[in-house]
């Protein structure tokens, strides 16, 4: 008896070493849009994650998202300026948020 009961302990423990883990990943690959950090991943993040960014408003996060599909992501945040209506002036306040 006692023998069983180590076995499903073991096991359980063994489960939760390998569901807990996958889970969480999941978890962060479904809420995509926060990165390490807190930071915004500017390639998975959602429109309403992007409006987030001081002085990025709906048309903004948009344009962000359309040139994402249209050019792949985005391989580093400088590249964010490559969206028209983001300058250097905007994306210097809120870069300190981003990653990719």
């Amino acid at each position: 008896m006692k023998s069983l009961w180590m076995k499903g302990a073991v096991l359980g423990i063994i489960a939760a070493l390998l569901v807990v883990p996958a889970l969480a990943q999941q978890a962060a690959a479904a809420g995509g849009e926060k990165a390490a950090g807190g930071k915004i991943n500017l390639n998975t993040a959602p429109l309403d994650e992007l409006q987030k960014l001081p002085g990025v408003g709906a048309a903004i996060a948009q344009r962000i998202i359309d040139f994402r599909k249209m050019n792949g992501p985005f391989k580093k945040i400088e590249d964010l300026m490559k969206v028209r209506g983001i300058g250097e002036k905007l994306f210097l306040r809120f870069k300190d948020q981003l990653s990719v």
